[in-house]
Formats: structure tokens, sequence, C-alpha cells
């Protein structure tokens, strides 16, 4: 073979090398039925709670988060419901499964979780359904449906160092930056920007203000396990809600339009905020993308989607709810953890087994809404369809697209290169 036949088979081996390598490495299909994550050496056992552990209050705190502040009461425990809210069945503290139902799945770590039909309000199965547990930035969603059928989304609100100072998860807010509430609402939502949820409470009359509002409204809805402490879901005194009651707060949020269509949406631009005055060495700080964290919205078919959220002492928490052949399910889950399986992952095998089960099994129901803006018959939002000529996808670790794209273009290239080389050598020779 020739000095130049060679140089050719190589050029063209490096650049096919790096095309395959592009076409190749891309993310994964979306699945409707979610596979385990990679196996690991921590043993692993479902949390047994037949014997009602968490009846009247969350576990124990690991910290001082819970710690009232000087001079303030430490809350009693939240009246335990005579008889259960939803039916007898919710009242049982171990698994709740409708009689002749197969088993659960498997690998689930959430201490308490609850599968429910969206639209009709039956319980589907549940585990230790009444039993509370800290919510985390699950109770969000709380402080959304309060936020949105109190404040004007149009409305312009210019960020606090305070909201830039807030404690646990920030989406990014400035001091001197301008936002409209509407932004704030996906920030809160998609992000779970406790930044965001400070800038909103402080319209709704303070952290306080907000906390009383977002109780008297559980209250209505009948969701007596549920007593927040922040506006955000960061750990406080009293802090609970439960599977049963995370799904009811939920359900009521999703009689809001807007409210369906910020859980669905993957990815905004958030505005930056100018430089400190008083830092001469500060500069502008631009816009940037947000994304939406619940990778149940990019990995389950149907997912209409839903709220993350974590703490030391509430763990993994998680609600979302998707869609099949039209029928749309809720699953909630408390108190879970990242082994086996990603809180997602535990959702998306909950969902499989609620859509599987046949129509008319039940353990339970939702009460009927008592809210003042809404009826019991209120419909039930859903998300707006999405735009996929025109969608944008998140920047996550396992979306490949601009990495192999830009491998495809570097292969193009550098065998073009390498045969242009080959040529001019040869030519020389």
């Amino acid at each position: 073979m020739s000095t130049r036949d060679l140089r050719l088979l190589v050029a063209l081996c490096l650049g096919s090398a790096l095309a395959v390598t592009a076409v190749t490495w891309g993310p994964a299909a979306t699945v409707s039925q979610a596979t385990p994550s990679a196996s690991t050496t921590t043993p692993f056992t479902t949390p047994n709670t037949d014997n009602c552990p968490q009846k009247t209050k969350p576990p124990n705190p690991i910290d001082e988060s819970e710690v009232p502040e000087p001079g303030q009461p430490t809350p009693t425990p939240l009246a335990v419901p005579t008889p259960p809210v939803g039916g007898s069945r919710l009242g049982e503290c171990g698994v709740v499964i409708p009689r002749g139902a197969p088993p659960v799945p498997q690998d689930i770590s959430a201490t308490a979780w609850q599968v429910t039909d969206l639209d009709t309000g039956e319980v589907l199965a549940a585990k230790d359904p009444h039993g509370r547990y800290r919510p985390a930035s699950t109770i969000k969603v709380l402080l959304a449906t309060v936020a949105l059928r109190s404040l004007d989304l149009n409305k312009t609100v210019i960020g606090t160092q305070e909201d830039a100072n807030a404690d646990g998860t920030r989406v990014g807010i400035g001091p001197g930056g301008s936002y409209t509430n509407r932004q704030l609402m996906q920030a809160l939502i998609m992000a779970s920007g406790n930044d965001a949820a400070h800038a909103i409470a402080a319209q709704l009359g303070g952290d306080a203000g907000a906390v009383q509002k977002m109780n008297e409204l559980a209250k209505s809805l009948n969701a007596l396990d549920t007593r927040t402490a922040s506006p955000s879901g960061l750990d406080g005194p009293g802090m609970s809600t439960s599977a049963y009651d995370l799904t009811v707060l939920f359900r009521e949020a999703m009689t809001i339009p807007l409210f369906a269509e910020f859980i669905h949406t993957e990815q905004i631009d958030f505005p930056g905020y100018p430089k400190d005055p008083k830092n001469p060495d500060d500069k502008d700080h631009p816009g940037f993308p947000v994304a939406n964290d619940n990778h149940l919205l990019y990995d389950y078919d149907g997912a209409l989607g839903g709220k993350t959220g974590y703490t030391d002492d509430a763990r993994q928490t998680f609600v979302a709810a998707a869609q099949r052949d039209g029928h749309r399910l809720v699953v909630t889950l408390l108190k879970a953890d990242v082994l086996p399986l990603r809180p997602w992952e535990q959702a998306a095998r909950l969902l499989d087994y609620g859509f599987a089960m046949p129509k008319g099994a039940t353990v339970g129901k939702l009460p009927e809404t008592k809210s003042g803006s809404t009826k019991a018959t209120a419909g039930l939002a859903s998300p707006p369809p999405k735009d996929t000529d025109h969608e944008t996808q998140p920047d996550e670790p396992d979306n490949h697209t601009g990495t192999r794209t830009l491998l495809l273009v570097g292969g193009v290239i550098l065998a073009l290169a390498l045969l242009l080389g080959a040529r001019r050598i040869n030519r020389h020779r």
C-alpha cells in the first residue's frame, strides 16, 4: 500500500470514528417503564410502616431546623381525624391496595406514597397515606395556589438582597433585578427557587402572612395532616403533610390553568440583574436559561409535570401527574431516597402500576373541596401541548445534543483536513 493510500485510509477511519461516536452518543430514548439504575453495594429495604410510626408527627429531625425561635412555643401535633379522611382503608399504615390487586412495584424507597386518579379523586393504591412527614419543596404547590389566585402576574417586582440571601436552592434573583410575578412563579415551580418563594411571600404579607394563608387553604381543603412553617418548604417547627394531603394540594393546584402550564414547561429565559453600584469591580449580570428540575417530565411518556423537594430531614419528596389514553393519575412520594431508584423512577413505576389497575379499583377517595374559589366539580386544567418543532430542551447532564453535533462536524472537518494534507504532501514528493 502506498503512503498516499495509507494516509487516506487513516483519515477516513478517524473521521468515521468521530462521526459514529456523534451518532451513537445521544440521549437515552424516552420510555414509559422506568428501569433500575446501576446496582449499588448499599443494602436496601423498603421502610416498614405497619405499626403507624408517623401517625401523629414526622420522624425526629436530624438537625436543629425545627427548634422554635426564642420565646416561641413548640407546636403540638395536629389532631388525627376520626374516621380517616378519604375512607376507612386510608387509616391503614402499611401498603393499601384493592383486594385482588397485584403486588406493588419493588425498589420503592419512599416511606409513604399514593397513586390517585387525578380526575375522579379515587385513590388506587397507597402506603401509609395519612402518615405525617415533611414536605420540603413540594409545599410550594400550596404557595403557588395561593399566589396564582392573589397576585397580578404582570406586575414587575424588584429583587432585593433578602431575596438573594434566601437559604437553600435559589434560581438566581439579584438585587435591583426586574422580574414579573409570572417569571417568579415559573422560577418557583420549575426550579424550586427559594429566592422566588421569598419574593412571592413578601407580597402576601411576608413569610408569616404567606404561611397563614397557606395553612388556611390546606384546612379548607380538608388536608388536615398539613401544617406549613415556611413558604419555601424549608423545615420549621410543626411542619408536616401526608401522601394523601399532598395529593389533595396538587389536585387543587391543577384546577389553575397557569399552574398546569408552568409544571409542564421545560425551559424559560430568566432575567439578569444590574451590577452592584457599591462594588466597582462588579459587572452587570446577564439573563440565563432556567430548566425544569423534574426528570419525569422528560423521561416518562405522557408526563404532565410535578414538583420535587429535598431537605436533610424530609429527604426526597415528589409529586407529579401523567396521562395515558385520556386517563390521568397523580403520584406522591414522601421520605424517599435515591436508592435503589431515583424518586422520579420510583414515581414512574407507581404510575405504571396505577395505569394497569382495572376500572373501579379503589381504596378511598379525595375529599370534596371546600375552597371558596372553586367548586367540588371544578374542572382540572391540562397543560398546553408541546410545540415539538420549537421546543427547547433543558441543559441536563444526559442531553448530549450539542456535543453530538460538535463531534459530527468535527469528524467531517478532520477527515477533510487530513485528505487535503495527504494530497499536498503527495504533490510535493
